[in-house]
């Protein structure tokens, strides 16, 4: 717990980078995702994955999956101390191996600010690469007195038919994240993603640059680092 204090101390909340400051984030050539798929039955192996795509066009430039042994237990609260070291080794061997492709933002398959303690995957992958973050998760971590009531759920059908976002508040009056749905590409079933800072962008930089990576409903760095042909599935 001191350790993730000490390091929650260090997350930029703000946009740091000239592209992200761009409405078409001119100067932006390269988003990575990332993401560690688990063994089915064995908790204790996993392939950590790692893909740049070039932007706007979202193709592949690079592509890492390595099976790792991961030894770290499972603690509520403290999932990233578990998952980020394969992580970062991922992010390090781009950096030696292909410097000229590290991404200039990653997409984390997880949360950042919208976490028990304001810091989670996102922020600490995002703080230890010192690379801009961004959390994208698929269902609503409830913390701070967000729930997934009536209210809730109502709201997300309002954003079903709209195709807009609706702001997360906590109990505390802090914005921990934005939900967000595109009806131009999803249909009115459609599933919202929960989109919150992690480290060096703004909420609403990160809300505009997931949207412009989706071409279904989880964003093109995401969807293509847990493609078949990286997991093996």
């Amino acid at each position: 717990r001191r350790e993730q204090a000490r390091l929650k101390a260090s997350v930029v909340e703000e946009d740091t980078e000239e592209w992200q400051k761009d409405p078409h984030f001119t100067g932006l050539e390269r988003v990575g995702g990332v993401d560690l798929s688990y063994v089915k039955g064995d908790e204790s192996r996993a392939c950590a994955s790692l893909v740049v795509l070039s932007y706007p066009a979202l193709e592949v430039l690079y592509q890492d999956c390595r099976m790792v042994a991961v030894s770290a237990p499972y603690v509520a609260g403290f999932l990233a101390f578990r998952e980020v070291p394969v992580l970062v080794e991922a992010v390090q061997r781009l950096q030696q191996e292909e410097p000229h492709l590290q991404p200039q933002v990653l997409l984390v398959d997880g949360n950042g600010l919208l976490h028990h303690r304001g810091f989670g995957t996102a922020c600490h992958l995002g703080v230890l690469t010192d690379l801009p973050c961004i959390g994208v998760a698929k269902n609503l971590l409830q913390v701070d007195g967000l729930v997934r009531d009536e209210l809730h759920r109502e709201q997300v059908r309002s954003l079903q038919r709209s195709g807009e976002t609706f702001p997360l508040t906590g109990t505390s009056g802090k914005i921990l994240g934005m939900v967000s749905c595109h009806l131009a590409i999803y249909n009115s079933s459609s599933k919202p993603l929960y989109i919150s800072v992690g480290h060096r962008v703004s909420l609403g930089t990160a809300v505009r640059l997931v949207r412009a990576c989706c071409r279904f409903r989880i964003p093109e760095p995401i969807r293509q680092v847990r493609h078949p042909r990286l997991v093996g599935q």
